[in-house]
Order: C-alpha cells, then sequence, then structure tokens
C-alpha cells in the first residue's frame, strides 16, 4: 500500500531498484528482437554487451574510463574546494552574500559549453580546459546551495550560542557547520552527478581519449551500440559513486538518516 512519506525497507528499496532495471531491460529487448526499432537507431541489448566486451578487450577501454572519471573528479574536487568554503561565507555573513550573489546568480544559468572557445584560449586543448568545464559546471550551483543550507540554520540554536557566550567565529564554528554539514555533504553527492552530465561536452575539446570521445567518434559511424555503452558506463559509474557517497555520508553523520 502506498502511503506518503513512509519509508519502505531496506530489501524492498533494492528490490523495486532491481526491478525498474529488468523492465527497463526487458522492454529494450522486446523493441529489438521483436524488429519494432530499426537496428540502424537502437542495437538489441546482447549486440551491445558484446560490442562493450570487444572495446574493453581489444581497444583498452579501460583507459577511456580512467581518464574520463579522472577529469570529472579533478573538476569536482576543485569546484568542492573553491565553492563550499565560499558558500559557507554567503551563508554565514550577509555582506559577503550580497557581494558575490548576484554575479553567482547570474553566472549559473550561462551554460558550461559557451566558456569552450575561451577556455581553448586561456588553457589550450590539454586536461585544463576540460576539467575547467565541468568546474563551470559544478562551482556555480554548489556555491548557492551551500550558502543557502547554512543561512537556513535554525535561529534558535544561532540564539543559544550567542546566549551562551560564543562569539562570531564561534557561532560558524560550533553552530552553522555541525548543523549544515549533511546537507552539504548531500549537496556535494548532488553536484557530482551533475558534474558527470558535462563530461560529454568537455570532451568535445580535442580529446584523444575518453568515453566522451568514443560516443562523439561513433556518432560518425551510426555505432548506436558503442554509443549506448558509452552510456551506460557513465550511468554505472555514477550510480556506484553515488551509492559510495551516500554511505560515507550516512558514516559521518548518522543523526540525519530519515
Amino acid at each position: 500500500m502506498f502511503r506518503p512519506l513512509i519509508p519502505v525497507s531496506r530489501g524492498a528499496k533494492i528490490v523495486l531498484g532491481v526491478a525498474f532495471f529488468v523492465l527497463f531491460v526487458g522492454l529494450w529487448a522486446a523493441a529489438t528482437f521483436g524488429k519494432w526499432v530499426d537496428p540502424l537507431f537502437l542495437r538489441d541489448p546482447w549486440q551491445t554487451i558484446v560490442t562493450g566486451w570487444t572495446l574493453l578487450a581489444a581497444h583498452a577501454y579501460h583507459i577511456d574510463i580512467g581518464v574520463t572519471v579522472w577529469r570529472v573528479v579533478g573538476g569536482f574536487v576543485v569546484a568542492a574546494l573553491l565553492g563550499v568554503p565560499l558558500g559557507i561565507l554567503m551563508g554565514a555573513y550577509k555582506p559577503i552574500e550580497a557581494f558575490f550573489e548576484p554575479f553567482i546568480s547570474f553566472a549559473r544559468y550561462l551554460p558550461a559549453s559557451a566558456f569552450i572557445p575561451l577556455l581553448i584560449v586561456w588553457a589550450g586543448l590539454g586536461e585544463r580546459s576540460k576539467m575547467a568545464v565541468i568546474f563551470i559546471g559544478a562551482f556555480f550551483p554548489l556555491v548557492l546551495m551551500v550558502a543557502v543550507i547554512v543561512s537556513s540554520t535554525r535561529r534558535d540554536l544561532v540564539e543559544a550560542a550567542y546566549t551562551l557566550g560564543a562569539g562570531h567565529s564561534g557561532i560558524v564554528r560550533r553552530v552553522l557547520l555541525p548543523a549544515s554539514a549533511p546537507q552539504i555533504a548531500e549537496s556535494l553527492r548532488l553536484v557530482l552527478g551533475w558534474a558527470w552530465t558535462y563530461v560529454i561536452v568537455a570532451e568535445y575539446i580535442a580529446a584523444e581519449r575518453g568515453i566522451g570521445k568514443t560516443i562523439i567518434d561513433s556518432q560518425a559511424l551510426a555505432a548506436t551500440d558503442q554509443i549506448i555503452f558509452g552510456i551506460v558506463v557513465i550511468g554505472i559509474i555514477g550510480l556506484v559513486s553515488d551509492y559510495l557517497f551516500k554511505m560515507v555520508n550516512q558514516k559521518l553523520f548518522p543523526w540525519s538518516l530519515a
């Protein structure tokens, strides 16, 4: 029975999650093996698996995977190292928020792909320009998310800390940060997912290796099996990283579990 906001057991979560993928692959198989879709537009699951194995065994596809992971993690880590402290300062101190917020709000609406010509001029065709695309896509939303989280800390906690003699810096260290940390960690998990959505765009910049590079090359050959396999690999890596993030967050902030 469906009831709003009532959690399900861990076992039920696993069963329901697996059931969706089984249903999805079943519909995909039915559409392709049943000849409802032209193979030119969509290859069947078995052909996609065979193609993926060939890429891994004969074309060193694991190197492409490693290169792509390096780019995503690199751009995301730099965005987190700069964005989280700035977001905390904006959320804690209203003059800092008033100074940065208009520009951050403006910049977060700009598509990261629009910066590619400038990044090529500024950073060349190497790894820095590719990571910069991911950084731009992750940095500005992250700053605003962290700022909103910190500024939403319960006022009664802040007032109680002042009453007990805490100073301004103590309020930030002992009230705002502990209260906001679980949600900031959750925001990092979400933004890492967004960072993965920019990797294909980033690898348009004269990439020699990478999942995105393989997908781009496969487009010219109409090799939909290679394209789908690349998309599936990105999805699997994203799913694994998402669950790892959740596990770490649960260990660090067990009191925040719903």
